[in-house]
Formats: structure tokens, C-alpha cells, sequence
């Protein structure tokens, strides 16, 4: 990259560890470091040495930063790498040869979809698009809650409800399943001993209970069906999906391996594992009574992933409430010794919350994803118009979607249905309805430039809006390496937003199929094609959809 270059030129010339940054004012170069005035140098020593760089166009001091101007030929070339490239403009083969395995979504089975799971779906499913873009085999692997004591719970409580009210479990919907496991939590704070009672359903499930296995199975199909509908609506699609159940019948070698290395001992009846120097807190691996831990099941899945896909990095995306957790599910596996070469990551979602605290299934009042997104297509129908349903779905979706992935994904979002539906601004619609306005350009200059002669153009007598655009287009493959390193999807909405806001100056500002010379109408359609693409193949990223016409 660029960016590297141009700190490795520094380097070479003063043997010191160089960075530069990009200045928020043109007018203060391309690229600046104050590299002279942290290691004591003389600034302008410094600029005489890199300023006959073929990269540069002139090198100058202010104020003991040293600023970098870019040639005009490398903003021109970008350009004409946009035109020719198109949809795959910014795309690499950095990651050729490399498989990243994404844990992403990951709802629980018996809930219906809720608020809350939209944020681990849609950043993962970003992160996804972004490594494959830059030439990584993905993997995207839906974890599914669909084992554990909360299922006890339910089995406890249909059981009940099929004897007492001669319930039908294939007749139930996904919020009938939501409604009796609320039902339950509410019993069981007046009667506390429904707890023992979900735990020993729960066991008889490990065991293999006929009856236990027909109503676990029963929720799991009604839920599937659910959750395959959502994906749908939202556009996402998941290479593999298996629950926690996948690996019951693989956590008993993990088990014994613990135990053969030494890593797991028993406390109170229970297995459990310490961390060298008390550096993390301990973790049960197995209780008392032989029922098996999600932390066992975690491991089970590192290990048949590690198998089957031999990943060089898996990365999970779930909420910040579990740091900890993967710190130790991460030491484990260190300790293990499975997996020197590859890199675990967890990137931590901040919480979606109501403006009254978190969102609790146990309590009832979670916001069902499904209400958001009908209501965000309804809200975006006063800009489509009722007949076209398709761009309503498009326009409202990405709404939504955009809400949550300008934002860093380490932060809180107070769900805000006013926030949420906002089609102004800083938007997924403004980003939608700038690329429209591009095509339209576009169509009523019959089609996208063909033929632009870009060496032909004079850099210094554009106008500065022209200027701008097309350096900000150059920028567009830095942002998507920066949006990788970091795995945050919202520095590609930083860049993208701020791309718009100068194409939508530039639109308003200058003449573009009435121009003076037919060369300037072709460079600025050329510069109207870059700009649409580049916003295009942003969404993409997002996974947001881009219609050609609002």
C-alpha cells in the first residue's frame, strides 16, 4: 500500500520507525509525519532527502511536519484503474491461499430473532464480504444455541403444558416457544425448584430421552424455518450452520484430553479448569451431576473446525458481555496446544439496549427483529412510493443495517425507532440515493464512459471539487485494509459517507454533460462512473443492496 511506501522511504532515510497519517486539509498534502519532531531531526533534512522520490510531487515543512503531495498521475491512474476494474476496484489477493473461519449470528434456538442478534449477524456478514473481497477463502459458520440447561427449561415447560392443556408441539410457532419459556422464568422466581427440574430434563436429553429429543426436536424445526426466513428478508447468507448439539458426541475425547494433560481437575464433584497464575478466573468444564458446559462444546467446535478447515484465523463475532469468556476459551486452547499458527480474534459487539437497560428474552421485552425491519420497508415506502415494494425492502433494509455499521462495533446502541428510521444523513438511503443520482448522470449521457483519455487531462486546471473527488476515490483501497486490520466495518461507512458528501458539491456545483470541451464532460462523467462504483462496491461490502434508481 501506499501508505507503507511511503514510511518505508522514511525509514530507509533516517533508519528510524516512521508513520504517516492523512491530513483532514489537502492543503497540508496527501500524507504528513511528525516523525522530524519526535526523533529530534531537522524536518527540512528530512524533506531534501525524500522530495526527488518519483512518488512525489513536491515535499514540504510546516511547522516540523513533513507533508507529502502526491503527482497528479497517480490520482489520474486510480481513476482509470476504477473504470476498468469496476466491481472488482479495491479487491486483492492479499489473503490467496488463507481461510478465515467467521463465527457469526448464532441465535438460540426456541427465540424468535430479536433486536439484539441483528448486530452479530450484520458485522460478521461485513466482515465476511470484506476478507473475501480481499481474496481470503471464507467461511461463514452460524453457531447455533440449541443445547444447555435453557432447553431443559422449555422441555420442562411444554411437558407440562401437553398434560395439562393438552398442548400440541408441532402446532406451536416460534412465539409460542418464546412465550412458554418466559412463562417458565416467571414460575420459577415464586418456585425455584422448576430450576432442578429443567436441569434433570436437560440431563435426560444428554441421555438420549425419547421424549426429551421429540420436543427438542420439534422447537429446532420450528425454529430453523424461522430463522431461514429472517436471513432471507435480511439478505444474509451463512456457508454452514450447526448447533451446539453437533458436537455432543465430540466433546468426550476433548475431555479426556483435559484430563491427560493435567488441565482439568475435580472440585465439589464438578470438572473444572485453572489458569496458570490465577491470570483468568476458572471455568466449570463439567458439573456434577456429568452434564456437559457450553466451555466443552466451545472447544469441540475449535477442534472440528481446525480439522476441517485448517482456518489461519477464526474470528468471533459476539457481544463484549463474553470478553472474558473467550479469553479463557482462547487460553485453553493455547494450553492445548492445537493451534500454534492460528489467530483467534473475538470482536466484540457493544449491546443493542432499549432506552430502560437490556433487551432479556426472559423478561419479555425483546423487540422482534422481524417488527423493525417491516417497519423500516413501511418508512421507506414515503420515499419509493407503495408500488415499487422491492426498493421499499431494499431502501428500508439497508436502513437499518447501516444504522448499526456506521457505528464501531465495540459500542452500545440504545434502539431508538426514530434513530433507526432516519433516511437522512449519515444514512444507508444517502449513500443509496448518491448512487442513483450517479447512474442517472449516466443514463442521460447514454451510458458509462468508454473511451476517457485521462493522460490527456490537465490536473492543475480542474476545478478544487474535481481535485478532491479524485483523490478521495484513491483512498478507497486504504480504507478497505484499514477496515480488515480492525475488523470494523464502519470505517468503510466513514469513507463512503464522506465520498458522497463531495460527489453530492460536486453535483450541485458543476456542469457535467454541459460543459465547456467535450474532454471535460468525459473526465466528469468518468469521475461520476468512479464515484458510483466505488459507493456500489462499498455497499456490497455492507451488504447492502444499491438500486440504480430512488
Amino acid at each position: 500500500m501506499l501508505r507503507e511506501e511511503i514510511e518505508n522511504l522514511i525509514e530507509r532515510a533516517i533508519h528510524k520507525k516512521a508513520f504517516v497519517e492523512r491530513p483532514d486539509d489537502f492543503n497540508y498534502g496527501d500524507f504528513s509525519t511528525n516523525v522530524a519532531i519526535k526523533e529530534k531531526i531537522d524536518p527540512q533534512e528530512i524533506a531534501d532527502k525524500l522530495k526527488e522520490s518519483p512518488l512525489f510531487e513536491k515535499v514540504e515543512v510546516v511547522n516540523g511536519f513533513i507533508n507529502f503531495f502526491l503527482k497528479p498521475e497517480h490520482f489520474l491512474e486510480n481513476l482509470s484503474q476504477v473504470l476498468k476494474q469496476k466491481e472488482e476496484y479495491g479487491s486483492s489477493n492479499v489473503g490467496k491461499g488463507k481461510t478465515i473461519v467467521i463465527d457469526y449470528s448464532g441465535p438460540n434456538i426456541a427465540k424468535s430473532f430479536g433486536i439484539g442478534h441483528l448486530r452479530s449477524t450484520i458485522i460478521g456478514q461485513a466482515i465476511y464480504n470484506l476478507y473475501k473481497f480481499l481474496g481470503y477463502k471464507c467461511i461463514g459458520d452460524n453457531h447455533l444455541g440449541d443445547w444447555g440447561t435453557q432447553f431443559g427449561k422449555l422441555i420442562f415447560q411444554i411437558e407440562l403444558k401437553i398434560k395439562n392443556e393438552k398442548l400440541k408441539i408441532h402446532e406451536l410457532t416460534i412465539d409460542d416457544l418464546e412465550r412458554l419459556y418466559v412463562e417458565f422464568h416467571k414460575e420459577a422466581e415464586q418456585n425455584p425448584v422448576l430450576n432442578d427440574e429443567a436441569r434433570a430434563w436437560f440431563k435426560k436429553l444428554e441421555d438420549g430421552d425419547k421424549k426429551a429429543k421429540e420436543i427438542w426436536q420439534a422447537c429446532k424445526e420450528i425454529s430453523l424455518k424461522e430463522f431461514a426466513r429472517i436471513y432471507s428478508l435480511l439478505g444474509v447468507k451463512i456457508d454452514n450452520t450447526l448447533g451446539e448439539s453437533f458436537y455432543v458426541d465430540k466433546m468426550q475425547p476433548i475431555f479426556e484430553e483435559m484430563k491427560d494433560k493435567d488441565l482439568t481437575k475435580q472440585s465439589e464433584g464438578a470438572w473444572v479448569v485453572e489458569f496458570p497464575n490465577n491470570e483468568l478466573s476458572s471455568l466449570v468444564l463439567m458439573k456434577s451431576d456429568g452434564a456437559t458446559t457450553y466451555y466443552l462444546r466451545d472447544l469441540a467446535t475449535i477442534k472440528y473446525r481446525l480439522k476441517k478447515w485448517k482456518p489461519n484465523i477464526i474470528v468471533y463475532e459476539v457481544g463484549v458481555d463474553q470478553s472474558l469468556y473467550f479469553k479463557q476459551l482462547f487460553k485453553t486452547v493455547d494450553l492445548l496446544g492445537w493451534a500454534k499458527d492460528v489467530r483467534f480474534e473475538h470482536i466484540v459487539h457493544g449491546l443493542m439496549r432499549s432506552k430502560t437497560g437490556k433487551f432479556s428474552t426472559r423478561k419479555g421485552d425483546t423487540i422482534h427483529l422481524e417488527d423493525v425491519l417491516k417497519e423500516a420497508i413501511n418508512k421507506a415506502k414515503e420515499l419509493s412510493g407503495e408500488k415499487n415494494k422491492e426498493l421499499a425492502k431494499q431502501v428500508g433494509i439497508g436502513a437499518v443495517k447501516y444504522n448499526d455499521l456506521s457505528q464501531h462495533h465495540s459500542r452500545d446502541i440504545v434502539f431508538d425507532w426514530d434513530k433507526i428510521l432516519n433516511l437522512k444523513g449519515n444514512s444507508g438511503p444517502y449513500l443509496q440515493y448518491t448512487f442513483a443520482r450517479t447512474q442517472s448522470v449516466l443514463e442521460k449521457a447514454g451510458g458509462s464512459p468508454t473511451s476517457v483519455k485521462i493522460n490527456k487531462v490537465d490536473f492543475e486546471v480542474l476545478e478544487e471539487i474535481e481535485k478532491i473527488l479524485l483523490k478521495k476515490l484513491s483512498h478507497f483501497n486504504e480504507a478497505i485494509e484499514q477496515a480488515a486490520i480492525t475488523f470494523s466495518p464502519n470505517l468503510i461507512c466513514n469513507y463512503v459517507f464522506d465520498l458522497a458528501q463531495s460527489f453530492n458539491l460536486f453535483y450541485n456545483e458543476i456542469q457535467i454533460l454541459k460543459a465547456d470541451t467535450e474532454l471535460q464532460k468525459q473526465f466528469r462523467l468518468a469521475l461520476t462512473f468512479g464515484v458510483g462504483q466505488v459507493i456500489k462496491n462499498s455497499l456490497t461490502i455492507l451488504g447492502i443492496e444499491s438500486p440504480n434508481k430512488m
